[in-house]
């Protein structure tokens, strides 16, 4: 890495993106994966694990906004959160900042990411860390949510790709447990990458989550890091109405959380269920 000015992801076999890097911060295998933080002068902090950029400080706003503002102000009455992954403390960060939840638990397999990220990515977790309705559990997430006796309003998957560690994030196993710890009317949302380029990743989730709740679907966002189209989020619950709240709705909910956000707001909400004819078909199929 010392000696090579760029990194190459190594997501797609056939083609890619680079970064060019102006520092290295930390380079480490970990038990359980290679890790990397380095300055790149367009985007800020880079992490990458195993050769796939995770986050970016320059546009890592686009995918922790839409993963926890649309689920919470969807639910309505959210006090119990889960969160598997997000080592990174975005997640965490902006989960926070709702303060009517009373709970917020994460799970992490790898305590190395949380540390090295605390101090070589400050801003993401912006403190969030020391809120005292947080949970730090280092675990297996499919182990945490076959045995906790928590229950929980919303659940967060910030799963990396299905490869390597976060493999395990995208079985039957670990929808199963979900469900199980998840409250009645409760919602589960996850990472399920760039569609058009991970379709199989898309068509699996529906099929396997259908197994365990009545309304699935995605929801989706553009976030520049994640090349090749939207990024789709996976979406279940047992209640179809949460999908279909009105944009008046979002907005009276949003305007009584108090947040300002650089990405989500009420219309992108509503707007973000519409998804391209493509994913359509495909989950047709």
């Amino acid at each position: 890495m010392a000696d090579n000015p760029v990194w190459h992801e190594t997501l797609h076999d056939h083609f890619g993106q680079y970064f060019a890097v102006d520092n290295v911060l930390y380079h480490e295998k970990t038990d359980h994966q290679d890790l990397v933080i380095f300055e790149n002068a367009a985007f800020g902090r880079v992490m990458a694990l195993d050769g796939v950029v995770q986050t970016t400080e320059r546009d890592e706003f686009i995918y922790h906004e839409m993963m926890t503002h649309v689920p919470l102000l969807a639910h309505g009455h959210a006090k119990d959160v889960l969160i598997i992954g997000g080592g990174d403390g975005a997640m965490l960060r902006e989960v926070s900042r709702h303060k009517n939840i009373a709970t917020i638990t994460m799970v992490e397999i790898d305590a190395g990411v949380v540390s090295f990220c605390r101090q070589y990515l400050p801003n993401h977790s912006a403190g969030a860390y020391d809120d005292p309705r947080f949970q730090l559990v280092i675990d297996d997430g499919v182990n945490f949510v076959n045995h906790t006796r928590q229950t929980f309003d919303v659940i967060i998957s910030d799963c990396t790709d299905p490869i390597g560690p976060g493999e395990s994030l995208f079985t039957s196993t670990f929808y199963e447990g979900c469900k199980r710890c998840l409250n009645p009317g409760g919602i589960f949302v996850a990472q399920n990458g760039v569609s058009f380029l991970q379709q199989e990743e898309v068509t699996g989730s529906y099929r396997k989550l259908s197994h365990y709740f009545s309304d699935v679907s995605f929801y989706q966002a553009a976030v520049p890091t994640y090349y090749g189209g939207i990024m789709t989020f996976a979406w279940a619950t047992d209640n179809e109405a949460l999908r279909h709240l009105s944009t008046g709705i979002i907005a009276a909910r949003f305007h009584t959380a108090a947040i300002t956000c650089r990405y989500y707001n009420p219309a992108i909400h509503t707007a973000a269920f519409a998804l391209p004819q493509y994913v359509q078909d495909a989950l047709s199929s």
